[in-house]
């Protein structure tokens, strides 16, 4: 039986190991062409749609994802002054320069304090009675109490201080450098008002939210909003409370990416390009730039036959970066919270491997002869 030259039989066991390591390479991530090829099977249980500009005002709507979306309240217009509420308490001070005076007693003045407003919107002055002045500005209030003291000391004079209660403030509950209660001075109190009353945001807080809870309900936007739309920030009213927050939305990044991590939401609004950049782009030896796979689940309502939803729940989006479409389109492709940006293995890192091990064995191929030699 012959037998094959040293260098020969080197070379036929490298080219065979590097055949057999074909297959048996470990990867980081999957290709792409791997995933749509499942999608395309009859037991798919998801589906891949190329995001292109054609597809965008498709997806543009379907329903958001990953988080709870909050409504806002425009302001409105509201009084310059302070109105009086049930709860707050008012001060009194009557002046009265005759000796007979039933409110002053041979004094000058005498202070009455601790005029709680009654849920019936009436405080009880000595000699009086009960007064409504729930819902009068403290001016018009006063006046009402001079009416009704003439009756009783007709060269009285009436001076009233307002000290807010718990419907006349509001709660700063954190997020922001001094929480705590605040007086409204008058109804027209905003949001950005408090916030700057309370010390303003707290440092460090990555892309902070606005929560406002009122009568039971959560309303929800973020401080950059409020400042670059001056139309929504909002009046407060007595009893609301205000908690600014990090926002907690993120998204993942997996694969041949130049970082697998969780990443925070910097802004509102994060865009498969601005996702690109955050997580470093592709990995530039492994990764392929054709094939990034932003992976989402819809809720079961959302599943619909036509192209106002997704025809199932488990959704693959895939982006090439290697086209002006596809960079444009990605520009203006959304990422939701819980999203999962996969950057999947370029087919040539394989190929280059396999060329690798090939280099190595005629490296060993050489060796060899010169042990023959």
């Amino acid at each position: 039986m012959a037998r094959l030259p040293l260098r020969n039989a080197v070379v036929l066991a490298a080219m065979m190991l590097a055949l057999a390591a074909c297959d048996a390479l470990p990867r980081s991530a999957p290709v792409e062409r791997e995933v749509v090829e499942v999608a395309s099977g009859e037991i798919a249980d998801f589906s891949v749609y190329p995001v292109t500009r054609a597809f965008l005002p498709t997806v543009a709507q379907w329903p958001a994802t990953g988080a709870r979306h909050l409504n806002w309240i425009p302001t409105s217009g509201g009084a310059r002054t302070q109105v009086i509420a049930t709860g707050d308490r008012l001060e009194l001070t009557v002046w009265d320069s005759a000796n007979d005076s039933l409110l002053t007693e041979n004094n000058a003045s005498t202070v009455i304090d601790a005029l709680t407003v009654a849920p019936d919107g009436t405080i009880f002055v000595p000699y009086v009675g009960n007064v409504q002045v729930s819902g009068m500005t403290t001016q018009l209030a006063r006046q009402r109490l001079q009416e009704e003291i003439d009756v009783v000391a007709p060269s009285a004079q009436v001076q009233l201080e307002l000290v807010e209660g718990r419907t006349n403030s509001v709660d700063l509950v954190g997020g922001v450098g001094a929480p705590g209660r605040l007086p409204m001075p008058d109804r027209n109190y905003t949001v950005l008002n408090a916030i700057a009353d309370a010390g303003g945001v707290s440092a460090g807080l990555e892309n902070p939210q606005i929560r406002l809870i009122r009568a039971g309900a959560i309303y929800g936007t973020s401080i950059d909003r409020l400042f670059a739309e001056p139309g929504l920030d909002t009046l407060l009213r007595g009893g609301d409370r205000v908690i600014v927050e990090e926002d907690r939305r993120y998204f993942l990044s997996l694969g041949a990416a130049g970082e697998q991590n969780q990443h925070a939401f910097p802004h509102d609004r994060v865009t498969a390009l601005d996702a690109m950049a955050l997580i470093g782009g592709v990995e530039s030896r492994r990764g392929d730039p054709g094939g990034i796979l932003v992976l989402r689940e819809y809720p079961a309502s959302a599943v619909r036959a036509d192209a106002r939803g997704p025809d199932q729940s488990r959704v693959v989006f895939a982006l090439d970066m290697t086209n002006a479409d596809g960079l444009f389109s990605a520009r203006n492709f959304r990422i939701f919270p819980g999203d999962l940006v996969l950057v999947t293995e370029s087919p040539v890192t394989g190929v280059q491997t396999i060329f690798g091990l090939i280099g190595s064995a005629f490296g060993l191929v050489g060796a060899a002869s010169n042990i023959a030699d």
